[in-house]
């Protein structure tokens, strides 16, 4: 006979559990079955809960799941698939700085910590356009295009165009690698010496171009790297 949530002590059921020793002593099931809350006839939310986590290598990738593979899974339906997406979102935008516009950044690290956390994990490349003023410091941020898991294709002139609509003077560039690996490719300098060549004629300036990996960073003009792990 299936063990039912209520069957358990009330040391062991996620919300009991939370309430008397606080979120960090609970497992990722336990929290994620908090979310999920009801279990089926024959599995408890916590199951569930293991179920969805088989899905992954890691408990960040959770954010990958479509609302589809979500469904996939007995006693998920698109409304508790939902709730969790809501909550994976919820979780990115938290970790992203309140506020970047007037900040003023004075190198590669300053960059590289405002995107580390929200890039570090994405599947697919992705390519940000960071637009400075006359001091340096952040006027707009701008998502510019999402690519494959190892190329994002795009000319010079859909990034100079922006820049120029926004007439802005300065620029840095900033991307993922989803391997983890920043280490720039051949295709990475070959298109930062474009950008810059572009960029000369038309009097605008790319202060750096960053790449993102998993908890480091390089920067291609400066050649400065960081490794965080």
């Amino acid at each position: 006979m299936p063990l039912k949530m209520k069957d358990l002590p009330k040391s062991e059921r996620p919300y009991e559990k939370f309430l008397l020793y606080g979120e960090k002593k609970l497992s990722n099931a336990e929290l994620l079955a908090i979310i999920i809350k009801t279990g089926t006839k024959n599995e408890t939310s916590v199951d569930i809960a293991n179920r969805v986590l088989l899905l992954t290598d890691s408990i960040r990738e959770l954010n990958n799941l479509s609302i589809e593979n979500l469904e996939e899974i007995k006693g998920i339906g698109k409304i508790k698939a939902i709730q969790i997406k809501a909550i994976c979102e919820l979780a990115k935008r938290i970790n992203e700085p309140i506020n970047n516009t007037n900040r003023k950044v004075s190198g590669s690290k300053d960059v590289a910590n405002l995107f580390l956390e929200e890039m570090k994990y994405e599947k697919i490349e992705k390519l940000k356009l960071l637009l400075l003023n006359t001091k340096n410091e952040i006027v707009k941020i701008i998502d510019i295009k999402s690519g494959t898991n190892n190329e994002i294709i795009i000319k010079p002139a859909e990034i100079l165009r922006e820049v120029i609509k926004q007439e802005a003077e300065k620029f840095i560039l900033i991307h993922n690698h989803p391997s983890g690996d920043p280490t720039p490719s051949k295709a990475d300098y070959d298109f930062t010496n474009r950008i810059i060549e572009c960029g000369k004629l038309l009097g605008i300036k790319l202060l750096d171009h960053i790449i993102i990996g998993l908890n480091s960073y390089r920067s291609i003009m400066i050649g400065e790297k960081n490794n965080e792990s």
